[in-house]
């Protein structure tokens, strides 16, 4: 291809001749776009809530196999740099530009009216997958999306800003923050995938990812083995909830017993070991605001050690659905000339599980937290389908060693540090070492193109683009003194900040709320009274020894530079809110009263159905019921964890209220629903016109009472993260478990409406939405 500067190219000129008839001229077929001569394939591996200690490779406690392997025939990088959480990194990953660049300066479900912050991915600073599909190569991507705006999520989209939007021919996996792993809202394209009709109920969705992915690579190699492709593998392990198969849990039965102080210190001698630090490197201290192991109780510590027993048998099963994946390369012949990077996490280890972890995080979230007592007696539920966990903030905390803090401080390397691996056998021949220049996610992009031979572009569907801020990694490929040539990068996430220049950071960890308060508030906007640190980190791996007393004038240096690159680069105002900060944006429910619906209308996101917390409302449907056995789902949203449903079993109407998986309110008919064409209204006349409140059911067939009940408290908050809204089927998990999921609806759906009857005050409103946002926040 003459020309990759402007993408896609233009459809080249015709190179036959044209004569009188066909016998007279010389046919021409447009040539197909292809990628330079030599071009591999490439694999991007990027892992969710994983810190720079967990994983074997790294010196952690969690065996991982695969990664070993791949750093066997690669290379290890141990300064490589996140954003401190998800939707930021993401962003950074596939487009080279910093996260504030692209809109992405926090998660999409916070966005503000900022060009920071409005989580809407800019069109001048195109997807990677976009410039490798004009360029010639198939792409596709697997797993955790969460770089589209919540209002556009719906099945009606738009799609612009979802995988097969941005660039990848083909998408198979969820979007959001997390999905439960054993029954995961999927989307293929932009449909979503009732994914029991079509595979084992217990299917765990790795497993599931890893499956399509290597039928997608089969595809691919037997009709066109000659095209080389790029592959997105980004399962939403290790991203509580932490779910995975019995048996790999088992495993690591014990291994925790010894607590998490303990574990960071084991952890810290490996790395000396392995030499994945620095001999001098030193282990930071535990923050006064983590409990030390010895201060909790023998339940406590039986409960932490099997919730982190949770997390390691999940981050391990993904693993071997990863190596499947690269197995499935070395059958196909392809894997010595194939580019895979593996980021172990997009942020540093999630500390949002509470000091003392969850069973049922929707518990928490909805004000209705589980007690210790509680918890200890469903301790076997944890990692299977009837557990949403996360492990206590000192695991978390474990997960970051040698560094300080852990997934949203972005002032410190335990937020923002994860190991990476690249193989790429054909080209590196320095196998199985360490690189310790200093990266960070923008450089992915850079050498991805540096390795396929294709140049960033200068316009992309005749917008131009801006400058990739990242820089290529394979000058370290094959020396592994080389200098860094990434000499300056800025952090920022909800107010915490820092700024490397030269083997310097300067940081301040802004004073507020900490990652596992989950309860709301706690923002100050006072940044000026924030303590700055100084770490001097070209000697100073873990930022252990603060030099800001010592070298103000380096310090002010730092501080300077942080505040022009911030300025340039989009970072202000700075915005240390959460709840205050929720913006749903043109919602397609919003403002609305009435909704309409038919069968066949499922997987629509919370935000995009009718809001009825804490509302008066009513569902009428009419409906043809058949004579014999009429059962099947009507109306739903949310599942297992939270939500509600109104469906027909054994010939009765019943309404199910779920609050967060720990309290179920059920109301039945007290007679049968009469056979043929027949109008059923429920109505929920609430006690208060505020979030939480309980109310009364009344039931009516055909315009005649048919009896009714009390629900005394309901959802507050949010149902679910990734659970939807479906009329005629239960899509997700089961609202309660009388019935499996899909529970299609036996008889027929004519219509069926949902009528908000009255709304929430504007006070309750503005707190609505500042406890939504909370709620979106912790479950990130």
């Amino acid at each position: 291809m003459k020309n990759r500067d402007e993408l896609p190219p233009k459809d080249p000129e015709f190179e036959g001749k044209i004569g009188k008839t066909y016998a007279d001229s010389v046919p021409d077929f447009p040539k197909p776009v292809q990628p330079p001569a030599g071009a591999p394939n490439v694999v991007l591996v990027l892992l969710d809530d994983v810190g720079f200690g967990h994983p074997s490779t790294f010196g952690g406690p969690v065996s991982m196999p695969t990664l070993d392997r791949l750093a066997r025939r690669g290379l290890k990088y141990n300064r490589f740099h996140t954003t401190a959480m998800c939707t930021p990194t993401r962003a950074a990953v596939l487009t080279g530009r910093n996260h504030h660049n692209v809109a992405s300066g926090s998660i999409a479900n916070l966005a503000t009216g900022f060009p920071g912050y409005n989580g809407i991915w800019p069109r001048d600073s195109a997807c990677v997958a976009q410039i490798l599909r004009s360029n010639g190569y198939s792409t596709g991507a697997f797993g955790k999306w969460h770089n589209t705006p919540e209002w556009e999520t719906s099945p009606v989209g738009p799609f612009d800003r979802w995988p097969t939007g941005m660039g990848f021919e083909y998408f198979y996996g969820f979007l959001g923050a997390d999905c439960n792993q054993w029954d995961p809202p999927i989307i293929e394209n932009t449909r979503p995938v009732i994914r029991r009709e079509t595979k084992k109920k217990d299917l765990h969705l790795d497993e599931d990812l890893a499956d399509h992915a290597i039928d997608w690579i089969r595809m691919h190699r037997a009709v066109d083995p000659s095209r080389p492709f790029f592959l997105y593998f980004a399962p939403g392990t290790a991203h509580s909830p932490h779910h995975a198969p019995k048996e790999w849990i088992d495993k690591y039965r014990g291994c925790f017993d010894h607590g998490w102080d303990s574990q960071r210190e084991q952890t810290f001698a490996r790395q000396r070991e392995l030499g994945i630090i620095p001999a001098h490197a030193e282990l930071t201290p535990r923050p006064p605001e983590i409990p030390a192991w010895s201060e909790a109780t023998d339940d406590e510590k039986k409960l932490g050690a099997r919730l982190m027993e949770a997390f390691a048998g999940a981050l391990s099963h993904c693993d071997h659905q990863i190596g499947r994946v690269m197995e499935e390369l070395a059958a196909q012949g392809i894997d010595d000339d194939t580019l895979v990077i593996f980021i172990a996490g997009d942020n540093g280890p999630s500390a949002e599980g509470t000091l003392q972890g969850q069973i049922n995080k929707w518990g928490n979230l909805n004000g209705a937290p589980q007690t210790l007592a509680q918890m200890l007696e469903r301790i076997d539920d944890i990692g299977g389908p009837m557990s949403y966990t996360n492990y206590p903030v000192g695991w978390a905390w474990a997960g970051s060693a040698p560094m300080q803090w852990v997934k949203q401080i972005a002032s410190h390397f335990g937020g923002t540090r994860n190991g990476v691996v690249v193989s790429w056998p054909r080209k590196i021949a320095d196998r199985g070492t360490l690189r310790e220049q200093f990266h960070h996610c923008i450089d992915i992009v850079p050498t991805i193109l540096e390795a396929t031979g294709i140049p960033a572009p200068a316009s992309v569907n005749g917008i131009e683009q801006a400058g990739i801020e990242g820089v290529s990694m394979m000058y370290s490929f094959d020396k592994s003194d080389a200098p860094s040539t990434r000499r300056t990068q800025y952090f920022e996430l909800f107010g915490h900040r820092a700024i490397y220049h030269e083997g310097w950071v300067a940081g301040v960890r802004h004073r507020g709320r900490l990652p596992w308060q989950i309860a709301g508030g706690g923002s100050t906007g006072d940044f000026d009274s924030d303590p700055w640190e100084l770490y001097h980190v070209d000697i100073d791996f873990s930022q252990a020894r603060d030099l800001a007393a010592t070298h103000p004038e380096k310090l002010r240096e730092l501080q300077l530079l942080w505040w022009e690159q911030a300025q340039r680069g989009k970072v202000l105002p700075l915005d240390d809110r959460y709840g205050e900060r929720y913006h749903q944006g043109p919602s397609p429910s919003e403002g609305r009263t009435h909704f309409v619906y038919q069968s066949g209308v499922f997987g629509i996101p919370e935000g995009s159905a009718p809001n009825l917390k804490g509302r008066s409302h009513r569902i009428t449907a009419d409906l043809t019921i058949p004579v014999e056995g009429p059962e099947g789902m009507l109306v739903t949203a949310g599942g297992r964890f939270g939500g509600y449903g109104m469906y027909v079993r054994k010939g009765h109407l019943h309404y199910v209220h779920n609050l967060s998986g720990e309290e179920r309110y059920t109301v039945v008919s007290t007679v049968p629903v009469p056979a043929g064409r027949t109008e059923i209204t429920m109505t929920f006349t609430v006690d208060q016109k505020k979030l939480g409140s309980g109310g009364h059911v009344q039931f009516t067939f055909n315009g005649v009472e048919a009896g009714g009940g009390y629900v005394p408290r309901t959802v507050p908050i949010q149902y679910s993260y990734t659970e939807t809204f479906d009329v005629g089927l239960d899509t997700g998990t089961p609202i309660d478990e009388t019935y499996s999921c899909p529970f299609p609806f036996t008889g027929q759906i004519h219509r069926l409406t949902v009528d908000v009857l009255d709304d929430l005050s504007a006070a309750d409103r503005a707190e609505e939405e500042r406890l939504v946002s909370q709620a979106r926040h912790d479950n990130e």
